[in-house]
């Protein structure tokens, strides 16, 4: 089976995990970039669920061979905090060093950003639950970068699709997801488990970006 159709598969397994955990309600949210939402993907809930989680590490391990490539990154950078989960357990998963940037710099001992060890020159893949505005992807990827580390791409599991994909792009990061949140809609409305008003509530969000 090739890529292509292996991501449409991971597509209805991360839709079908949405459902069964809960991740995905629909209402009126204010997401971390401050805008409101019509819905909202929680995927801090999916570690409550050992056998869900083992299987998200999966997919994550899965979509980095085959979507960067394993021989492309020396580490595997994190984002504070929905993110560390996932990216400590892949980079466990994977045995590549793991490095994260904290949201501020420490007032104590060493001073400083980025955790971990990061010698000049080390690629290193971002990687996140998610992306809404690319805020926390991009705000990692400078810290890195100043610290010497080269960044090229980052993998999330969903692209909300309002706009962090094109704001990557202008700062020379290439964003990786492994399923759009129209993607998981359709499949989600096709197989009778959403209505058409909450299909329309995510479309909303893509087109209003």
């Amino acid at each position: 089976m090739g890529w292509d159709d292996r991501r449409l598969e991971l597509i209805e397994e991360l839709g079908k995990v949405l459902i069964k955990t809960g991740a995905l309600r629909f209402g009126t949210f204010k997401l971390t970039s401050g805008r409101m939402s019509s819905y909202y993907i929680d995927l801090r809930i999916i570690p409550s669920y050992p056998e869900v989680f083992s299987k998200t590490i999966d997919v994550f391990v899965e979509a980095l061979k085959n979507m960067v490539g394993l021989g492309k990154f020396d580490a595997i950078g994190g984002i504070p905090t929905a993110g560390l989960t996932y990216a400590t357990a892949v980079a466990y998963n994977l045995k590549k060093p793991f490095i994260y940037v904290r949201k501020e710099t420490r007032k104590h001992g060493v001073l400083k950003r980025v955790e971990g060890l990061l010698p000049p020159g080390w690629r290193v893949v971002i990687l996140d639950d998610l992306i809404t505005t690319g805020n926390s992807i991009l705000r990692t990827a400078k810290a890195i970068r100043e610290e010497g580390g080269i960044i090229e791409d980052a993998l999330v599991l969903i692209d909300r699709m309002e706009g962090g994909k094109e704001r990557l792009v202008v700062s020379n990061v290439k964003l990786r997801a492994i399923a759009n949140i129209t993607e998981i809609s359709d499949f989600l409305y096709d197989k009778g488990i959403i209505g058409s008003d909450e299909r329309m509530a995510i479309y909303n969000m893509v087109k209003s970006k």
